[in-house]
Order: structure tokens, then C-alpha cells, then sequence
């Protein structure tokens, strides 16, 4: 543990903290982090889900010069991150695959400048040759990967373009570099030092234990009964996690059909509708979120009070994660998983499904090659709007297994696939003023319209700026459709470049096209992926099929940490005291009982006449116990105490 910085670093750090997030002190740990960190240590930080990561590189890069570089691997996480950081006056701007060539050069050039403090970067984005070549212009002073786990081929979220993130931190080997997770074993801690090449790393774990989060498994047939006995007894919103997109609607469409206000959220929606029902939900206008796994990353709503697993994730650190997000707050919350046996089948098929024959990746691959116009031997620079529906219906393939094989693709590096990401329409002038002057005076026609666009937005002779047209097209009393002609036209006379706005996912052949006849997936990513799968999912069903331990302490062991006692709020916990006490109960009762008999022989009626105070079927329950353990007989009606 490091010491406080006794330089005026920490008072710096502090007012930091206090005027952009609002919090008077650090949390735990993170302080240390920040020290380290500014002491230009390589730094790994272990901090579970809702512990404060981001502002543990965040705060030191506000205190040094220079960029901060941000790796991650999710571009909602990123959009959200560049969001909450613009909006508190910090600049910030991300590179991903959804952006246009233009886009990326401008945001290059103007990291170069000194115009941003944080570049959040996707690692596909970050191996470009363009992006590589300009990194000794960009006085990079810290680099941060988030969700560090990934890099590990041990972790339960491995992903083959974190290993080459050392191909971007080499050519600035002076920087120091921050590793961020939040759910990690020490095998994939140790893997990950030594595959991002950190040097002499200092590492911080906080915690695992969640003292106010109370974790219950329960053994359940009438699932949605049980759902909504939890929705109406416990005040509060709540996260509700289904497996599928078709049950997460039916789980919310029975709860607002029993009064439980609730909505459904899955990749299966618009980016529009998925970003308005978050919204919904996050603003308390609905009380329930039920979703798939699809929902979660990057939420910081610290009033859940309860998250429930209608059926157990594939691995722990899923469920570990998703249940953290329950009691942010600190207040008492619950993480129930409704579990029954059918629940082993349906995992151990999940596990077949996300590992389809060779030959049927095989088939997607030179699909893809196809569908894309590939040629063998070729490494296409550009990346492509991906359509999985149309590309299924075109070659007559099921959705699932499609989805699978390309996750298993992009692992051994042949692909990269982003998810969905909704990005908003985006203009910037290409022309300089007097340009557009003169284009505005011989098209008069246009003048009005570019005026509006000049007053609307600042910023569009410098940078590419999110617009939306319905909203111009109130201002100018028009309709949509002319303000998208009127765009194009534009765009075609290269007065300016129009983005319009697409969600669709982004695909990206990272390696030269093979043969698909020769196409190899390794040992690693096959077979070894697959056992790793089975054990992690034998993990999340012994948790769940267990009696006799501590959740908590289960949990925490996992991870690799002992917890000094039990938690005493799992059902677990709870079942153990009830049965001390119980217990307690029929001892006392007993003692009684056999005192009484031992006077005088006493028929059952008489005998409950001494025990008006208690419950009859206590003392009956008692009273079977002693006739079982041949303590007592009865005999003409009477009860006499057996003699030894």
C-alpha cells in the first residue's frame, strides 16, 4: 500500500474529484492508484463492478500533461464515457469503427493539437497503420486499458485484438500504463501483466465483498410468480436478466399486465429504442429493466435494489457482474437467481450452440468472403455495415449459429465484429468561410438553409458535429426529406461532408482471406475455449445447486479471497440460522416435556395445557422428535419417559 503523496498532488487530485464528480473524498484504494500512477508506475487495479475505475485514470491524467489514450473494448462504453466527460467540460473524443476515414483524421489531427485530453480508442482502431504512425506526435502521457481481463485466453471474455495492443504501447515503451478489470482470477491477472509487457507492476485488489448486497438462490417452478412477489415486495427499481430476446418481452409484458411497470431491452431493438428505454429506466418512469445480457455495461445507477437471474449466466464473473450492479448506493439490495434442474440441460446446450462443427464455420467464413467480395489473399483496409439477418437469409443460415462461428472467427483473428452502435448523423463544412460565401451568393437558393445550419451548430469548419433533422427540419419549416436532399446536395458539391445516420454493426477482416477448405481454428481458441466453458459453467452450477456455504463466501473464494465470516443474509446464511434456531426451540421444548412426564405420566391434551405460550405444532413437532428417538412411548392414552 502506497503511502499519500506528500507533495500538493493529493489536494490537486482532490479538488479534482470535488468539482468535476461531485464526491467530497476518494473511495478505498483509488487515491493509492492515483499516486502510483502519477509516479509513472505501471499499475494494475482489480476493482469490482461500481468501484470507481474510471476516475482512477482519469483524475491522474486531468493532473499530468499531455493524452491520455483510452483502450476499450465496448464503443457504448466509450460513446457513454466521452459523454459524461464532455458534459462536466473535460475534452474528450473516440475512435471506433463507426466513424468515416474523415472523421478519424480530423480527430487524429486535433489529438496532435492538443485539442483533446482523452482519446478512448477501440484496440482494432488502435493497430491501424495511420493511427501508428502518428502516436510519437500525439505527447501521449498515460495509456489505460480498460476491461483488461480480455487480454487473458483465461479470461471469461478473451479477445484476440487485446493481444495486440503491445504493438502500439512499444513504440512509447516510456508511458506509464494502467490495467483495469473488474472480475479477474490471479491466473489471468499474472497472464495479463505479461502479455501487455508491464514493467515491475504495482497491483491494487479491492474487495469482492458486498456487505449491504444479500445473494439468494432460489429453487423455483412458477418463475414469474416469484418474479412478482419480488417486484411488489421490494421497493426500488430492478434488473431483471432473461436469456433470450422473446423472454425477456414476455417477462415484461406479464409484469405491466400484474401492475409491476416495467420495459424489455435486447440487441433485437433500435439503437433509438434501446437508448429511450434506458432512459426510461434510468429516470425511474419504468421500475423494471428486464433484459438479456445485452444491457448493463456502463450503467451507474446506484439505486437498484434488487437484480434477479431468471435463469443462471454462463460463468460466474457474468453473474458476479451483473449482480454488483444491485445497491451502488450502499443500502441493503438483493441478488436472487431462480434456478430449477432443467436449468443444467439449458446451459450445458448453450455451450453446444456457442461452439458450431468446423465445417459449419467454414460455411460462414466463405460466406462472408462471398457476400463481401473477398478474394483469397486479400486484406481489405476498409471495414463493412454488416447486416446478420440479410446475410443469413442470403445464404440460408440460422442467426445463431452464424453469430457463434464469427465470435469464434474473430477470436483466432481472421474477423473483428463491434456490436450495434447507433451513431447519429454528422456534418462539417469542407470549404472555408469565403468559400461557402461565394457558394451561398451564386446559389441563392441555398442560403437560408446553410445560414441555419451556421446558427444551429457551432464548431462546423473545425469538426464533425452530430445534428438531427427533424429538428433542423422544424426550424426551417420544412420537411425531413428536404433537409436530407438538401444535405446530399451539399455533400455532392463538396461544400461539406454529410455522415447520415446508421446502427448496424461493423465487420473488419483483420487477417489476409484463406481458403475456407484450409481454414484453421486453433487448439486454443477451439478446444480449449470449449473446456474452459464446461468448467466455468460446472463453477456457476455449483454455486447455484449448493446448500451448506456461505454465497458470499463462495463467491469471494472464486476470486481467490477468503472472507473471514459468513455473510449471515444469503439464503443460505438464513436457512442455517433458522434451523439453530429451531433447534434451540425443540431443546427447550424437550427439556420441558420430559420434566413434566417424568412426574407423572400425562395424556397429550393434558400435556399441551403446560404450553399456551408456544406454537402447537412446536411442541408437536417436538414431542414426534422424542417418540423417534425413543425418549418417550405412550401407553392407555398416557405418554411415559422410556427408561435406559
Amino acid at each position: 500500500m502506497l503511502m499519500t503523496d506528500p507533495s500538493d498532488d493529493y489536494a490537486k487530485g482532490l479538488g479534482i474529484l470535488q468539482k468535476y464528480w461531485g464526491h467530497q473524498n476518494f473511495r478505498d484504494l483509488q487515491w493509492d492508484i492515483i499516486s502510483c500512477v502519477l509516479q509513472k508506475k505501471d499499475t494494475i487495479a482489480l476493482l469490482p463492478t461500481g468501484g470507481g475505475k474510471s476516475i482512477c485514470f482519469q483524475i491522474p491524467a486531468l493532473l499530468m500533461p499531455g493524452l491520455c489514450v483510452v483502450v476499450t473494448p465496448l464503443i457504448a462504453l466509450m460513446k457513454d464515457q466521452v459523454m459524461q466527460l464532455n458534459k462536466k467540460g473535460i475534452t474528450a473524443i473516440s475512435l471506433h469503427s463507426g466513424m468515416s476515414r474523415r472523421e478519424i483524421d480530423i480527430a487524429i489531427g486535433n489529438c496532435i493539437q492538443k485539442q483533446y485530453k482523452f482519446l478512448y480508442v477501440s484496440p482494432e482502431r488502435l493497430q491501424t497503420e495511420s493511427f501508428l504512425a502518428l502516436v510519437d506526435r500525439m505527447n501521449v502521457s498515460l495509456i489505460a486499458i480498460d476491461e483488461a481481463h480480455c487480454i487473458s485466453q483465461w479470461g471469461y471474455d478473451f479477445r484476440p485484438s487485446y493481444l495486440k495492443i503491445t504493438t502500439f504501447t512499444e513504440l512509447i515503451p516510456q508511458v506509464p500504463i494502467i490495467a483495469l478489470t473488474a472480475t479477474a482470477t490471479k491466473k489471468v491477472v499474472d497472464d495479463l501483466s505479461q502479455k501487455l509487457i508491464l514493467y515491475n507492476p504495482i497491483f491494487f485488489k479491492k474487495s469482492f465483498e458486498r456487505k449491504n448486497l444479500a445473494y439468494m438462490v432460489l429453487y423455483e417452478e412458477n418463475k414469474l410468480e416469484r418474479l412478482l412477489k419480488i417486484a411488489t415486495t421490494i421497493q426500488g427499481t430492478g434488473i431483471i436478466y432473461a436469456r433470450n430476446r422473446r423472454l425477456s418481452q414476455d417477462i415484461s409484458n406479464y409484469l405491466n399486465l400484474n401492475g409491476i411497470s416495467a420495459t424489455f431491452y435486447n440487441a433485437g431493438l433500435t439503437a433509438e429504442q434501446r437508448d429511450n428505454r434506458q432512459s426510461d429506466w434510468i429516470n425511474n418512469k419504468v421500475k423494471v429493466m428486464v433484459c438479456t445480457n445485452a444491457f448493463g455495461m456502463g450503467i451507474d445507477k446506484p439505486d437498484v435494489r434488487y437484480v434477479i437471474h431468471y435463469s443462471p449466466p454462463e460463468n460466474i464473473e457474468n453473474y458476479f457482474q451483473e449482480a454488483g450492479r444491485a445497491g451502488r448506493d450502499g443500502k441493503k439490495s438483493y441478488a436472487v437467481m431462480l434456478f430449477e434442474k432443467s436449468n443444467r440441460f439449458e446451459l450445458s446446450q448453450q455451450i453446444e450452440t456457442s461452439f458450431p462443427p468446423l465445417h459449419d464455420i467454414k460455411r460462414v467464413y466463405q460466406g462472408l468472403s462471398n457476400y463481401f467480395q473477398i478474394a483469397v489473399g486479400v486484406t481489405p483496409e476498409n471495414t463493412f455495415d454488416f447486416d446478420i439477418a440479410h446475410f443469413c437469409e442470403t445464404y440460408d443460415l440460422k442467426q445463431s449459429m452464424v453469430y457463434f462461428a464469427m465470435k469464434l472467427l474473430e477470436r483466432d483473428a481472421y474477423i473483428s465484429l463491434t456490436e450495434e452502435i447507433n451513431m447519429p448523423s454528422r456534418i462539417k463544412f469542407q470549404v472555408n468561410r469565403t468559400a461557402l460565401y461565394n457558394f451561398q451568393v451564386y446559389h441563392f437558393k441555398y442560403d437560408e438553409f446553410i445560414k441555419l445550419l451556421l446558427r444551429s451548430y457551432a464548431g462546423v469548419f473545425d469538426n464533425f458535429i452530430t445534428i438531427n433533422e427533424t429538428e433542423l427540419a422544424k426550424r426551417y419549416g420544412s420537411k425531413k426529406s428536404e433537409i436530407i436532399k438538401n444535405l446530399e446536395f451539399l455533400d455532392s458539391r463538396k461544400i461539406l461532408s454529410y455522415l447520415p445516420q446508421k446502427s448496424i454493426p461493423q465487420l473488419h477482416f483483420t487477417a489476409s482471406r484463406v481458403d475456407a477448405k484450409r481454414l484453421i481454428l486453433s487448439k486454443e481458441v477451439y478446444i480449449d475455449r470449449k473446456e474452459l466453458a464446461l468448467k466455468k459453467m460446472e463453477a456457476i452450477l455449483g454455486y447455484a445447486e449448493q446448500s451448506d456455504t456461505c454465497r458470499s463466501v463462495l463467491l469471494l473464494k472464486y476470486f481467490e479471497e477468503e472472507m473471514p465470516k459468513k455473510c449471515g443474509q444469503c439464503d443460505v446464511c438464513i436457512a442455517e440460522r433458522k434451523a439453530e434456531l429451531n433447534n434451540m426451540l425443540i431443546q427447550k421444548l424437550s427439556n420441558q416435556i420430559m420434566s413434566i412426564i417424568q412426574k407423572e405420566p400425562i395424556s397429550i391434551k393434558q400435556l399441551m395445557n403446560h404450553f399456551k405460550k408456544f406454537q402447537e405444532a412446536d411442541v408437536l413437532e417436538t414431542l414426534n422428535w422424542l417418540f423417534e428417538v425413543n425418549e418417550v412411548f405412550e401407553k392407555n392414552g398416557l405418554l411415559y419417559i422410556k427408561e435406559k
